[in-house]
């Protein structure tokens, strides 16, 4: 039993998989936060681009 829970303490299996997880939230937050700061001017951007090709702005 000893073992068993020497062996529990010293598993970081999980902490490494929590950490992971909130890395990955965090990168997640600061892309959509980056899109919805940046989207509507890439959305002015981008009409524009279409307006000026031949055609596009039908």
């Amino acid at each position: 039993m000893l073992f068993k829970l020497r062996s529990l303490r010293q598993d970081e299996n999980g902490q490494t998989l929590t950490e992971y997880g909130l890395l990955l939230a965090l990168i997640a937050l600061a892309v959509i936060g980056t899109l919805v700061l940046l989207g509507p001017r890439l959305n002015s951007i981008f009409q524009t681009i279409l307006n000026s090709l031949p055609g596009g702005g039908s």
